[in-house]
């Protein structure tokens, strides 16, 4: 595979990446239309994204003055707010879109709407075309087609794309691919391991989730340098140097100097940079050394020592990193928050409570993962299908620990599900039949992760039928609408649930305790303690933390679990119609998704 792909000219190489990018495009215009045709309702109803929400917030606060290496959320939490675990790096690319357009259209919101529509956009144009030239490379030019519709498809359905999305989730995927496409093109040109050096330590950068991806990438350039010096030994150099040197760059950009002793497990810290700094640089090390080089014992050796050398250092000096994301999460956030967030929860818990939408997150993958099996099987171990089928297994793997991460696992199923496809469509035009061509459409059907998707859902009507009452209803209070009586309401602190937090922030210029973040402890068991205690308990806490306003949400599902969690409790007795006399309704919230509660004055 390397050698034939060496043989490519660079001219025949250009025009499939123009092609490819085309085909890319014009699936994302596509897409665009859709979503136009539709009023872009994402716009006005985030559907639950917080992370969307509060990423538009922190973006503002950005360009309102806030300072880059100050990552407090200020309106959240309790006085003096909390530090945010995400990124500068993606505040930078949105903020300077608004910029641009506010400069075009004179009108920041309008400017807004156009980044929310635009950014999305794009990733799901670079998504799919690093995703196209991956299937290009393991199922050659056939797998394109099968590639963009059902790479398109697994996308859009997803909705990490859509319009409005502006947290981290759908950059990582597409950095995370770009790698993986562009190191399965490094053998033709060596010089593109340096880049998915580089987007491998981005996507690291940007958030921990994707440190499984990142490090297995890093994995497998280390084992294909060990099997094959010669072969591989400039991709180890050129990977290892582009992943150090945007680690360090990165550190000292998003990191203040104050704070560079400080190892932080849930984002880019000094224990992130110097494992990202020892592996970069002690692979191309490695593969720089040509007595190292030139023998696969020393290779093993020196592999072997760098292995080591970053296990006792993250040991030695990290350790508090080798323990359980949430591991010191208080246990009451873990049993009213944690453990109800949808995309924390684990393929058994799916399997117990919803297992009707499994198949929406886990068949495409299941059966990519068969495919690539029988590949191999069949083909020998070849590179591409080695790298692209790791990936594919860890992302399974920690998408049956976690839900969320099946974004990923759907994405790396696209490839080998497309080269599936190619293969028949190969055998159609060679000896047509019908059986062949049946097979061939049963492959197209069972790759379409929508389809998976949409049988999930049907099912998942069919036991849960939605009240014709309930048709129209915000129930959740998730659209924007909802909270405009609370946005005409003096500026305040308000006692909210914390699914409530982030759309406050967005859409009014409150403050708030709760929010669904795992750093903003503090501010969370406030709001627990207010909700959960007596109307006494409540009282304290809105006195002694100058809250102004409480709202409630009867609908929400937060709100239920909170009522039967204390019947007798303070939010329980809302949700009932018991008002304490020290809150008064806010009339013009009477009936509406949002009920408003004002302080009275003295109480």
């Amino acid at each position: 595979m390397s050698a034939a792909n060496a043989a490519i000219p660079a001219g025949e190489t250009a025009r499939s990446w123009r092609m490819d990018l085309v085909a890319a495009l014009l699936a994302t215009l596509v897409v665009v239309v859709v979503n136009a045709h539709a009023g872009f309702p994402e716009l006005t109803n985030a559907g639950g994204d917080n992370d969307s929400l509060l990423q538009l917030v922190q973006v503002r606060d950005l360009l309102g003055g806030q300072g880059w290496f100050d990552m407090h959320q200020y309106r959240m939490g309790p006085e003096g707010g909390f530090v945010m675990h995400w990124s500068r790096l993606l505040d930078a690319p949105l903020a300077l879109g608004i910029l641009v357009m506010s400069a075009l259209t004179g009108s920041r919101p309008l400017a807004e709407q156009i980044v929310q529509v635009a950014w999305p956009a794009l990733l799901f144009w670079l998504t799919l075309f690093f995703t196209v030239r991956a299937a290009r490379s393991v199922g050659g030019a056939g797998a394109v087609l099968p590639a963009v519709v059902v790479g398109a498809a697994a996308y859009h359905f997803i909705g990490i794309y859509s319009p409005g999305s502006l947290d981290h989730h759908n950059v990582q995927v597409m950095l995370t691919m770009a790698s993986l496409s562009l190191l399965l093109d490094a053998p033709a040109r060596n010089w593109m391991a340096l880049p998915a050096g580089v987007c491998a330590a981005l996507t690291l950068a940007i958030g921990m989730e994707s440190a499984p991806y990142a490090g297995t990438i890093g994995a497998l350039v280390a084992v294909l340098f060990l099997v094959d010096g010669v072969r591989e030994r400039q991709i180890a150099r050129n990977f290892g140097f582009g992943f150090a040197g945007v680690s360090a760059l990165v550190f000292v950009t998003t990191v203040p100097m104050s704070a560079w002793g400080q190892a932080q497990c849930d984002a880019f810290s000094i224990a992130q940079f110097v494992v990202a700094a020892i592996a970069g640089i002690g692979l191309a090390a490695s593969a720089s050394i040509d007595a190292v080089a030139s023998r696969w014992q020393r290779r093993l050796l020196a592999i072997g020592l760098l292995a080591a050398t970053l296990a006792a250092v993250v040991v030695v000096a990290f350790p508090q990193c080798l323990a359980a994301p949430y591991a010191g999460l208080d246990p009451r956030l873990k049993e009213l928050w944690l453990d109800h967030i949808d995309e924390a929860q684990s393929l058994f818990t799916l399997l117990v409570h919803k297992p009707a939408s499994v198949a929406a997150r886990y068949a495409t993958p299941l059966l990519a993962i068969v495919v690539m099996a029988l590949r191999l099987a069949h083909g020998g171990r070849r590179r591409q299908d080695s790298l692209v089928g790791a990936l594919l297994i860890v992302a399974f793997l920690v998408s049956a620990w976690e839900i969320r991460g099946s974004t990923f696992s759907i994405g790396f199923a696209v490839i080998p599900l497309s080269a599936w496809i190619a293969r028949w469509r190969r055998r159609v035009e060679v000896s047509p039949s019908r059986s062949v061509s049946l097979r061939m459409v049963a492959a197209w059907l069972l790759s379409v992760n929508a389809l998976w998707a949409g049988t999930a859902t049907a099912m998942s009507s069919a036991f849960e039928p939605v009240k014709a009452d309930d048709a129209g209803v915000d129930r959740n209070c998730e659209s924007k609408a909802s909270f405009a009586a609370l946005a005409g309401q003096p500026g305040t602190t308000v006692l909210a649930i914390s699914n409530l937090g982030s759309p406050i922030l967005a859409y009014t210029g409150h403050r708030v305790f709760s929010g669904p973040y795992h750093r903003n402890i503090a501010g969370n068991l406030l709001a627990l303690d207010a909700f959960l205690g007596s109307d006494a308990d409540a009282r304290a806490i809105v006195e002694s933390h100058h809250v102004g306003l409480v709202a409630v949400c009867r609908g929400s599902v937060e709100s239920q679990l909170l009522a039967e969690k204390a019947p007798k409790g303070f939010l329980a007795g809302l949700i009932d119609g018991r008002v304490p006399e020290w809150l008064e309704p806010v009339a013009e919230s009477r009936g509406a998704p949002i009920e408003l509660y004002r302080v009275r004055e003295g109480g």
